[in-house]
């Protein structure tokens, strides 16, 4: 359980990528997979699926945000 909060930790530090709308859709797609992954790996989802999930989320996240300034 350490490795993982240590693992969502350091995801969430990554997460401030990207100057434009795609970079960041982009980026955040990226981070999302892997945490995804992680999470199916973890659970009894799989690694696919949570990589699929967390991909879709992360790159609407990602999207939806502006940076700030």
């Amino acid at each position: 359980m350490l490795k993982f909060i240590a693992l969502s930790a350091m995801t969430l530090a990554l997460a401030a990528c990207g100057e434009t709308w795609g970079q960041r859709a982009v980026t955040g797609g990226g981070i999302g997979a892997g945490t995804g992954a992680l999470v199916g790996a973890l659970t009894p989802i799989g690694l696919l699926p949570g990589a699929l999930v967390g991909g879709a989320v992360g790159a609407g996240v990602g999207a939806a945000t502006t940076p700030s300034r």
